[in-house]
């Protein structure tokens, strides 16, 4: 029983999947009423929860009870401009607090209730994690869950908390793309299987004679695999219904490492719906004079005609969107052509090439030396998409595109080996799996004039851990203050806050000769650990950030007899400054700045 333990999900903004490992391949678990895939929606209704098929039926009745896209929300505050845009969409009530925290106002059990994006993220697990039981005839205690190869640490752990809330033990928080390479791994592995299995059935036919000659063929052809089997490298494509990533991925007898990823957390289906919507509230309000963004039973029904329109334009190229009675018994009925849809998102199909550049450059492989590219998540089935990532390469026969796996199941199956693999189940498929992911996003801190000092560059081979050496600014400063970002811009301003914590009881000493050895670690699951050491006394203070918190755990040397007594009050405000030379070692040290009378400090070099 506890060999199926544990199972692989595609938490997606859309659509969720769930799969496990058993009798030596991947099996997706279908939902209960047969589907391969669920809605990410939950739909409260009195004193009942719906998550999945349920919740997706119940959205044109009770619009403002059911949510959807919670995937947006998570690790965002709630003033982030991306869950604002997102706002105008969504016909349920999203509101502020816990410190800036978005929260979901629903009602249920006759009033009025908020939850938070972890916890209804964490009703959609709960789902797929009892789906997964009914089938396998048992608890289920333990999961790799996907997210965008782009989420920062925020996201990251708010995924790893709604995982938790669910009941499960996250064993590891895995990129997509680097999901769908194992799941494209072990594809090509079992076509080679078979392709051997009944080469060799062939050969047991043959004569003596035609063995001897089989054998040396045989010799050949092996020489040719071994040859073959240098390792190819793939760049996978994810576009789902939220998010969209891209990695430039190496695999190598089984190992499968990541060379460079790129992506944004807000392109997917759900914009090109959204595109398709504001398009049709124009076309509507222009034929009657209406406006049915008002009405959030109308906005419901006619983002549900724009995500099946926009479907049906995938393979036809015409479509056409009939909704009755959609506002003050107003039928509504008109059409589109896939010319016109593919004008409409011109600029958002095109967000696409920027990130390929930017792996390749990053990575420093030229496109010549990708061998395939892989297709996952569910709008890259859209031709636009297909057509400019061919075009990319030159045309149809410069690249193949790699669609043998299901977009919308790949990524689950990924996850789904990886699981079984941490939970060390014996199959010689998976037994030499190793995976070597990177850093999506560079991390560092506030140095002087709001520049960003990077103690970790991206696409850095994860687990990750870097060190650098800083000094104090001011004679016998006692503590300095340390503010933790990431992203890519050379100002804070333009990058990601993610905490910020002191480390006090500086011995008294002149300017420049303390040393703090602060350290930035980023685990498997792409989450952030940071510490701060001054090197004479060992005094320590580690840091653990969740959602731009800080959760802070003092470890001070058992030798220290120091109290922690409040910063110097002759201190005086850090102000943004360019670096000075030190005149014994004529090293630059970068000048700190820091909020009111925190203390800075500089940088060894």
């Amino acid at each position: 029983m506890t060999n199926h333990s544990s199972i692989g999900i595609d938490l997606g903004t859309t659509y969720s999947c769930v799969a496990v490992w058993e009798e030596d391949h991947v099996k997706i678990i279908q939902n209960d009423v047969g589907e391969n895939i669920t809605p990410s929606m939950v739909s409260f209704e009195d004193s009942e929860i719906l998550v999945g098929e349920e919740a997706m039926e119940r959205a044109p009745i009770d619009p403002e009870n059911t949510i959807f896209g919670v995937k947006r929300m998570m690790g965002r505050l709630y003033s982030d401009e991306v869950l604002q845009s997102d706002r105008k969409f969504w016909p349920f009530q999203v509101v502020e607090k816990d410190h800036g925290k978005p929260y979901v106002r629903v009602f249920f059990h006759q009033e009025l209730k908020d939850f938070s994006p972890e916890e209804i993220s964490g009703m959609i697990l709960s789902k797929l994690k009892k789906d997964a039981e009914t089938y396998l005839g048992h608890k289920v205690t333990k999961a790799v869950i996907t997210v965008p190869a782009f989420f920062n640490d925020a996201q990251r752990r708010a995924t790893k908390k709604a995982g938790e809330m669910a009941g499960l033990k996250v064993q590891r928080i895995l990129s997509e793309p680097t999901a769908a390479a194992i799941a494209y791994g072990l594809d090509k592995l079992d076509k080679s299987d078979k392709s051997h299995k009944s080469n060799k059935s062939h050969k047991s036919n043959k004569s003596n004679k035609s063995n001897k000659s089989n054998k040396s063929h045989k010799s050949h052809k092996s020489h040719k695999s071994n040859k073959s089997n240098k390792g190819v490298n793939i760049l996978v494509i994810d576009l789902g219904g939220g998010t969209f990533d891209v990695s430039l991925v190496s695999i190598h007898d089984g190992v499968s490492e990541v060379k460079a990823s790129a992506g944004d957390t807000h392109l997917g289906g759900e914009d090109f719906d959204n595109r398709l919507a504001v398009h049709f509230l124009k076309e509507f309000k222009k034929k009657y004079g209406k406006d049915l963004s008002t009405d959030p039973k109308a906005l419901r029904r006619l983002k549900s005609g724009c995500e099946h329109l926009k479907c049906t334009l995938s393979t036809s190229k015409k479509a056409r969107l009939s909704i009755d009675s959609i506002y003050d018994d107003i039928d509504f009925h008109t059409s589109m052509t896939r010319t016109r849809f593919e004008k409409i998102n011109k600029d958002l199909f095109e967000k696409i090439i920027e990130p390929m550049n930017i792996v390749f450059r990053d990575s420093g492989i030229p496109k010549s030396e990708v061998h395939r590219v892989v297709l996952v998540g569910g709008s890259t089935r859209i031709p636009k998409i297909q057509s400019l990532v061919s075009e990319y390469f030159g045309g149809d026969q410069k690249i193949k595109l790699y669609k043998n796996i299901n977009p919308e199941e790949a990524i689950a199956k990924g996850a789904a080996i990886l699981s079984a693999f941490l939970s060390g189940k014996k199959s010689d498929k998976i037994k030499n799996i190793a995976l070597k992911d990177v850093t999506p996003i560079s991390l560092g801190v506030e140095t002087t004039g709001g520049r960003m000092e990077v103690i970790i560059q991206r696409n850095t081979p994860i687990p990750a851990e870097s060190t650098k050496v800083f000094t104090t600014r001011y004679d016998y400063q006692k503590s300095v203050a340390i503010k933790v970002y990431e992203g890519e811009g050379p100002l804070v301003k333009d990058n990601q806050f993610l905490g910020e914590f002191e480390l006090t009881d500086i011995p008294p000493a002149l300017h420049g000769k303390p040393k703090i050895r602060e350290t930035i670690r980023m685990d498997e699951d792409g989450i952030v650990h940071v510490s701060a050491v001054e090197t004479s006394t060992g005094n320590c203070k580690k840091i653990t950030i969740v959602q731009s918190k800080i959760l802070q755990d003092l470890v001070v040397n058992s030798t220290s007899t120091s109290t922690s007594p409040s910063i110097f009050p002759s201190t005086p405000t850090a102000t943004a400054s360019s670096f000075v030379q030190s005149n014994d070692s004529h090293k630059q040290y970068y000048l700190a700045t820091w909020k009111g009378r925190a203390s800075p400090f500089r940088r060894f070099n």
